[in-house]
């Protein structure tokens, strides 16, 4: 059945739940497009479930959505706090959920387009999410710890005390490790331990753009981390150096940005940087497959 007919279903089905549609899959698959047309057939507005586009400036990088493209169709939870500033999944739930709600009591069917499961399925399913008071003190020592170490090693120690939960994380994702082990330590729980049994809240309909084509794929993956540093992402990189972030921040050792940082310090080359972000692009875009597959399911 092809997407059209799916959402012309999903549309005349009758439920007593609300309805809300995700636009999952991985990297560089189209979702951003995908979704823009999917809001217009049915006049409504996106919600970006992507942990990196909430920061501003970051717009080469986390390939957001362009102006023109926002000036067709409302997108929320973009830009919303600086670089530097922490932002957990519960309070990103927390102010989605009031965002959908708005749009519902104005009869728009909210899209969710996917960058990141955590978000989506904070959302979409009914679990509780640990408010845990973040030990500051714990966290700058993880944070240091981060930085001397690199990721790796943080996230071995996520394995050593929940190897469950270590591995539904990717081990650049240093924010959501250090809040693992954050929630671990100070409760003796695991992240998961405070999750319900996941129901869907919303009558929900999950579709995507990618047709499995692995190589088509990885080849469109290779073409937009080409474009991107066409794009000046070096620039980007740079003005928000001057704005007064710092390297040690920790959104600069997630996943791609340490390579770009070492060609900055003139550690490798132009072209090595721009391979390895095209390669490291290409292992996500793997693991992604792996982690969606539940979608394709339902």
């Amino acid at each position: 059945m092809n997407y059209n007919q799916k959402l012309k279903d999903f549309l005349n089905k009758k439920s007593d739940l609300q309805k809300i549609i995700v636009i999952y899959w991985p990297t560089a698959c189209g979702k951003t497009g995908f979704g823009i047309e999917i809001a217009k057939s049915i006049n409504s507005q996106i919600i970006s479930t992507d942990s990196r586009q909430i920061y501003k400036y970051l717009n080469i990088w986390t390939w957001k959505a362009t102006l023109e493209e926002m000036s067709w169709i409302k997108h929320y939870m973009m830009d919303i706090i600086n670089p530097d500033e922490n932002y957990s999944v519960w309070e990103f739930k927390k102010q989605a959920e009031n965002i959908i709600l708005k749009m519902q009591k104005n009869w728009k069917i909210p899209i969710l387009v996917w960058w990141t499961w955590l978000y989506i399925d904070s959302l979409i399913y009914d679990f509780n999410i640990p408010e845990v008071p973040a030990d500051i003190e714990l966290r700058k020592n993880l944070e240091l710890e981060a930085q001397k170490y690199w990721n790796d090693f943080i996230y071995d120690k996520l394995l050593e005390i929940d190897r469950d939960y270590a591995l539904e994380l990717h081990p650049n994702n240093l924010n959501y490790i250090i809040r693992a082990l954050e929630v671990k330590i100070l409760t003796w729980k695991s992240k998961k331990d405070f999750r319900s049994e996941k129901k869907l809240k919303y009558e929900t309909l999950f579709l995507t753009p990618f047709n499995w084509d692995r190589e088509a794929l990885y080849n469109k993956i290779n073409l937009r981390v080409s474009k991107m540093f066409d794009d000046w992402l070096i620039d980007e990189i740079k003005n928000i150096l001057n704005m007064w972030y710092t390297k040690t921040d920790f959104w600069f050792k997630t996943i791609w940005y340490k390579e770009v940082l070492d060609y900055l310090d003139w550690q490798i080359s132009l072209e090595k940087c721009i391979n390895l972000v095209k390669q490291f692009n290409r292992n996500y875009a793997k693991r992604q497959l792996t982690w969606f597959w539940k979608y394709k399911q339902n």
